[in-house]
């Protein structure tokens, strides 16, 4: 593995985390809107990323090709390893001052492939990358999840509810796993309107990062101090 600064990540780092439908991406956007707002550098990023082998996983998904699913957990720590230590990653962004924040990290693939190939394989991929500094776990009930996922043009191999059912499961005692091995982990409830769930985000985020709730006085030589 590279080398890199782990305080650095542990201050600039977070992690949104939660089963397809849970609005990890919309509330992303979001947070990284109201941080930019009060003067904060902030870089939103994905998984799995648009690197050549994040496209590759994005069409395993998509059911256009098929893999075996310990080959898949493969692929998603190798893209893993791109996205935090590649040219533009995570690691330099950091290095760079920004607040990174990815739509998933470990956790999803602890859970979406600890149901498909058994824990321990994606537990062994995974267990060298660096924790950052705040993971945002979103608890919704699946079958709302679903609901919103219907709305879609587009479904992935994944998106069925009984699927989404055991990746929710999984999510809660790989959450607690990692908290084990020291983790911050915040459990976020996500099953309301967009506003609602944007506020009991903001209010952890920003003790997180101390950055006072109005105004943004202070805010970026907090952050970056």
């Amino acid at each position: 593995m590279h080398s890199i600064n782990t305080d650095e990540l542990k201050k600039r780092f977070i992690v949104i985390e939660g089963i397809d439908g849970a609005g990890t991406t919309t509330q992303m956007n979001l947070l990284a809107g109201s941080l930019r707002a009060r003067g904060l550098s902030c870089v939103t990023t994905a998984e799995p990323t648009t690197s050549p082998i994040g496209m590759l996983i994005r069409s395993v998904l998509s059911g256009k090709n098929e893999a075996a699913p310990s080959t898949v957990a493969h692929l998603f720590a190798a893209d893993r390893n791109e996205h935090l230590y590649g040219k533009e990653g995570i690691a330099q962004k950091v290095e760079e001052g920004a607040l990174v924040i990815s739509d998933r990290y470990v956790l999803s693939s602890l859970a979406y492939q600890g149901v498909t190939c058994g824990p321990e394989i994606p537990w062994q991929l995974n267990s060298r990358f660096p924790a950052p500094g705040l993971t945002l776990l979103f608890e919704v009930d699946p079958e709302v999840c679903i609901k919103r996922i219907d709305t879609r043009s587009n479904k992935e191999i994944y998106e069925t509810l009984e699927f989404q059912k055991r990746v929710h499961d999984m999510y809660a005692v790989m959450a607690d796993r990692l908290e084990q091995q020291g983790w911050h982990i915040e459990r976020i409830n996500a099953d309301g309107d967009i506003e609602t769930v944007r506020q009991r985000i903001e209010a952890v985020v920003f003790a997180f990062l101390g950055v006072p709730s109005c105004g943004i006085t202070g805010s970026a030589s907090r952050l970056h101090s």
